[in-house]
């Protein structure tokens, strides 16, 4: 039966159920134990370099870009090109309103005379600088700017995230990198963060012309075999700097050549800080960094490769996985809402064992929510 739905577009594909539900529990589990001191760094966000927490908002780009070119080029056979591109255009603008009411706009005046005095650029930047531009802002904008190349080529499609990458690289270069750390300092990759995002929202694009014209051993081998691959250019690119720095230097120590390794807490001073400075090559979520979001797109073929491997190929699927793919956006819309009263009964310094019972009772009321709504058949859609 997995085969079969895996096969046609017109059935609901196991592995990407799977997967957007496995990427919504990694949500629900880093952002409630962001704050807690007992939680290894390896589950935190710390925008030096690439933890488990920082893999998990690519993945959700990565699901996006693979039910977005599913249902355009769908759309784009019943319904034609205007009214598909002008579907994909309307639900991007209404994600944008759905993101501003979930995030608000930042800054306040707190008199009319103040406000009188305020200019559009102090609103702009004070406004629409931080606090929109989170995830489902990003998705909205990054979808739209990759509309015109969503329904073209691999080939294309490889093109304009190069593109838009280097884009984003120079502009860090020339002022962006900065930008988005000075404060009030961005989120996610700020204003322009869309330009990154376009990586791992076109490799999961990439990914569903894979896994729609391969059969499953050969999706589950490309899709791995991608997914190293484009790791280590991600890993290259956060290298650079330190390649630059040691070729001045005329190293011979090949050990500084290469970044720290992803996934391990770089070293630090007494105080906590960082020994060897961010720069613009950082793996960094808030920077919203060419290397990061290469190496997250990596990340992201390699675990979906994987549910190929169990959900398409072998036939297995995870009950909770499916109630929290299956309505995705709900579950980021009520993830805050229910976590915000456990967490007034759960100190930052909490032992290990409370921050984890905490979140399990976090997780327990999601799933009853959701469940229900997956029992009735209410679903929001992205």
């Amino acid at each position: 039966m997995a085969e079969n739905a895996s096969q046609s577009t017109s059935n609901r594909i196991a592995s990407l159920d799977q997967f957007r539900g496995y990427t919504v529990l990694g949500m629900f589990f880093v952002n409630f134990i962001a704050g807690f001191v007992a939680l290894p760094a390896f589950f935190k966000h710390h925008n030096t370099y690439c933890s488990y927490a920082d893999t998990i908002m690519p993945q959700f780009f990565f699901a996006v870009g693979f039910s977005y070119r599913l249902t355009l080029l769908r759309r784009l056979q019943t319904e034609g090109a205007r009214a598909a591109y002008g579907h994909v255009a309307w639900r991007c603008l209404g994600l944008t309103l759905l993101g501003l009411v979930v995030y608000h706009v930042g800054g306040h005046r707190d008199t009319w005379a103040r406000l009188q005095e305020m200019t559009l650029l102090e609103f702009l930047n004070e406004g629409l600088r931080r606090e929109p531009f989170q995830t489902l802002v990003h998705i909205a904008v990054t979808s739209l700017w990759v509309m015109p190349v969503m329904a073209r080529s691999i080939q294309i499609r490889v093109l304009f995230a190069l593109a838009s990458g280097m884009a984003h690289l120079g502009l860090s270069h020339w002022f962006y990198y900065d930008f988005v750390n000075s404060d009030p300092h961005g989120i996610d990759g700020g204003p322009l963060g869309f330009l990154t995002w376009t990586i791992p929202l076109l490799a999961g694009s990439i990914c569903h012309d894979i896994v729609n014209s391969s059969p499953r051993g050969r999706a589950t081998a490309l899709c791995i075999l991608l997914g190293i691959v484009v790791m280590a250019v991600g890993y290259g690119v956060s290298s650079l700097g330190k390649i630059n720095a040691a070729l001045s230097n005329h190293s011979g120590n090949w050990q500084d050549y290469l970044a720290g390794p992803p996934f391990v807490h770089p070293p630090v001073d007494q105080n906590g800080k960082r020994i060897e400075p961010s720069d613009l090559w950082t793996m960094s979520q808030r920077s919203g960094s060419l290397s990061y979001l290469t190496f997250a797109a990596g990340c992201s073929f390699l675990v979906y490769g994987v549910f190929v491997l169990l959900s398409d190929y072998a036939g297995l699927q995870f009950g909770l996985f499916r109630t929290l793919g299956s309505n995705a956006l709900a579950a980021y819309i009520l993830s805050s809402m229910v976590a915000e009263p456990i967490k007034k009964y759960a100190p930052k310094d909490s032992p290990l064992w409370y921050a984890l019972a905490s979140f399990g009772l976090h997780l327990a009321i999601l799933y009853i929510f959701l469940r229900y709504l997956e029992k009735k058949r209410l679903f929001l859609k992205l």
